[in-house]
């Protein structure tokens, strides 16, 4: 099929370093491996963080207008797209293109990771909230990230239309050939850096901006500071606004502990992950979490906590251990757990490479996409945009 694909939120087309780019450009490459003809529809963004109605209302009209454009563009082709696809739908950044050229052109419209916040109802986003409700109920497709996210759309979803839980995945490949060259790449670290490669190494690959990331280093800090009489290091990857703030306070409460590489590229941060022996994260308010993802395939096991996707992304008692959400002392003691015991550490590394390479691969969502999207081409579930 020729599928128009969207992202709202983040353009995958745009060079700045993220995780949702990421992860759209991962969907792009994992709909062509599964025989599709994909192209980016348009790069829009309707991201409006301040809740400001007269912003949202200022995106919704150059959403319309976007899609008068394409729909006029496509008629006059002979090859319009077979189906839309967008990436991300959420109150923030509602898809205010997809439903309307789907309808138009009477093509299926699919959404992958779409989230909706009953609580946002009314509030100071009640546009973007109502517009990301609207393309929920307008798809005949929504593949959700995690489990948390199914039951929130569920109830939205047109009675005949299907939703499907796509798991995180990546290309396993990168992070696998840099395990097999661990030891260079420890040695090589520990050169550059001045780390003692003697003592376990905890990973941690982040944005640094203000928020979430920096309440979850601030979590992280305090964790490690209560296990300062057993020995490691953290290696810190990222960057962003909030740098200063996220080394100020890991150098004030861990000195000499914490070990800062900035901004890593793709190739580099598999080096990294290959390098350590645990990726610690406390993953707040997280949808699930790439980096631990990635530590994974690298055959690093995670440790972190029971909130939202993360239970999606780390199998607990297998790839590593998640804390009781909530549970401060649980969280030092399962972190604890894997700095002491090596012997666990390689067997949740092992279970946690093989976990991604056989589960959460491209391939894996690749012939995951494959069946969702061959069932709508057969028309057993289709629901053109709005006709349910």
């Amino acid at each position: 099929m020729r599928i128009a694909f969207y992202a709202p939120l983040k353009s995958p087309d745009h060079p700045v370093p993220s995780g949702d780019r990421r992860v759209g450009r991962l969907l792009m490459q994992a709909l062509e491996h599964a025989g599709h003809e994909v192209a980016l529809a348009s790069s829009l963004r309707t991201y409006e963080p301040d809740g400001n109605p007269a912003r949202q209302r200022e995106l919704r009209d150059a959403g319309h207008a976007e899609a008068q454009a394409l729909i006029a563009g496509w008629r006059k082709r002979s090859a319009p797209p077979d189906l839309w696809f967008t990436y991300h739908v959420y109150y923030k950044a509602p898809d205010w293109i997809g439903p309307e050229v789907s309808r138009a052109l009477g093509i299926p419209y699919v959404i992958a990771e779409g989230s909706f916040a009953p609580k946002r109802a009314g509030g100071a986003w009640a546009i973007g909230h109502e517009a990301a409700g609207a393309a929920i109920r307008a798809a005949a497709l929504v593949l959700c990230p995690t489990r948390e996210d199914m039951e929130c759309v569920r109830p939205l979803a047109a009675p005949a239309a299907k939703v499907e839980w796509l798991p995180p995945f990546l290309d396993p490949l990168p992070y696998q050939s840099a395990a097999r060259d661990r030891a260079a790449h420890r040695q090589n670290l520990s050169v550059r850096h001045g780390l003692d490669s003697s003592v376990p190494w905890i990973v941690v690959v982040a944005m640094m901006r203000p928020g979430d990331k920096v309440a979850s280093f601030r979590m992280l800090a305090a964790t490690l500071g209560r296990m300062t009489d057993i020995p490691w290091q953290v290696v810190i990857a990222g960057d962003g606004s909030a740098r200063n703030e996220v080394e100020s306070s890991f150098a004030a409460a861990l000195p000499g502990r914490a070990c800062f590489l900035g901004e890593q590229s793709s190739a580099e941060l598999a080096e990294v992950y290959a390098a350590c022996d645990v990726c610690l994260w406390p993953a707040v308010n997280e949808a699930y979490g790439m980096a631990m993802l990635e530590a994974q395939a690298a055959g690093v096991p995670v440790v972190s906590r029971l909130v939202r996707g993360v239970p999606d992304v780390v199998c607990d008692g297998v790839t590593g251990l998640l804390a009781a959400a909530g549970d401060d002392d649980d969280f030092v003691r399962v972190a604890r757990e894997l700095l002491v015991h090596a012997d666990k550490r390689v067997t949740f590394g092992q279970a946690a490479a093989q976990f991604v390479g056989v589960e959460r691969s491209l391939s894996s969502a690749a012939s995951r996409l494959r069946t969702a999207l061959d069932e709508l081409k057969r028309g057993d579930r289709q629901v053109v945009a709005g006709r349910a």
